[in-house]
């Protein structure tokens, strides 16, 4: 699984330069998703969350992206099972596999497990595209699940000790397995614009939705948004669901998908910073012993692991 590792040309760096701001971006706003998801408890029940941020969405993506859809119609439906399966699999289900899963599940397991995404991106993209992965890569993606694991155990590794496992393990270990294919699957998307790829994704993550929406109404769990839930609502439509899917699809588009899936560790550091900047948590050393975690391992895998074709597969 391992090949020597190739010096990176110009083109290579620049494309570098441009996806780490992105990714960084992004995760950050994945890490306010985090924030958001604890505040909704009581103010806005999963499916109608995860329903309403891609209707959201799509409101604010009709002017922007209604002529890139007009113009690039037939290449939508020339690819609509695709977009379909795309927006079924890496929004709807990841999102309602993820609220599900925290209802059964800690928090501690959640984060644990959303830290084996890059490892599956990694596993997947291999078995799929036969992606070569380097020494350092995999060293840097260990690094990093390590800094996951400091920030999920808050640096008490006898937590793990204590960790049981029950049906929202599967639920999350579900929703990590489809957001690693779907990132896996980005290196493969339609020859058309960003935003009219996204936008058709989006479409279908709406429409998706729904069944699940009417299950939960039929279940008596269902919860419409207080003013709160509203402002949550809101803010995971514009930034986690917009925002950092478009500009995550650009990072795997730049780098790649095995480079771009070790940025995902960073979610629970940010996560966890800004549980101290917006609800005002105190700020303990296991906190920066992650962030420094995960970056290095990011450097490590980054700086000297680079082995995937940039933009490709």
């Amino acid at each position: 699984m391992t090949s020597p590792s190739a010096s990176p040309g110009p083109a290579v760096e620049t494309r570098a330069v441009a996806a780490y701001p992105l990714l960084l971006f992004t995760t950050l706003l994945w890490g306010g998703n985090v924030v958001a998801g604890k505040w909704a408890v009581g103010e806005v029940s999963p499916q109608v969350l995860t329903c309403l941020r891609w209707a959201f969405a799509c409101l604010a993506l009709a002017w922007p992206a209604w002529r890139g859809i007009v113009s690039e119609r037939h290449l939508i439906a020339r690819h609509w099972r695709y977009v379909l399966l795309m927006g079924a699999c890496g929004y709807t289900a990841y999102a309602s596999l993820f609220y599900a899963a925290g209802i059964y599940t800690t928090g501690v397991n959640v984060a644990l497990f959303q830290g084996a995404i890059p490892v599956l991106v990694i596993l997947l993209n291999y078995v799929v595209h036969r992606v070569a992965v380097t020494g350092a890569q995999i060293l840097g993606v260990v690094i990093t699940l390590g800094g996951a694991g400091v920030a999920a155990t808050h640096g008490d590794w006898h937590i793990l000790s204590t960790l049981s496992f029950n049906i929202g393990d599967m639920l999350m270990l579900g929703a990590c397995l489809l957001y690693a294919g779907y990132t896996v699957a980005l290196a493969d998307r339609p020859k058309m614009s960003g935003l009219t790829f996204f936008s058709a994704m989006a479409l279908a993550a709406l429409v998706t939705s729904l069944p699940a929406l009417v299950l939960e109404q039929a279940a008596g769990t269902l919860i419409w948004p207080t003013p709160k839930g509203w402002a949550i609502v809101a803010f995971v439509a514009l930034g986690p669901s917009l925002i950092a899917q478009l500009s995550f699809m650009r990072g795997v588009e730049l780098i790649g998908p095995n480079r771009a899936g070790v940025f995902v560790n960073l979610v629970p550091i940010f996560g966890s910073g800004l549980a101290i900047l917006v609800v005002g948590e105190p700020f303990q050393w296991y906190q920066a012993a992650a962030l420094a975690l995960v970056l290095g391992g990011i450097v490590i895998a980054e700086r000297f692991g680079r082995r995937e074709r940039p933009g490709g597969k």
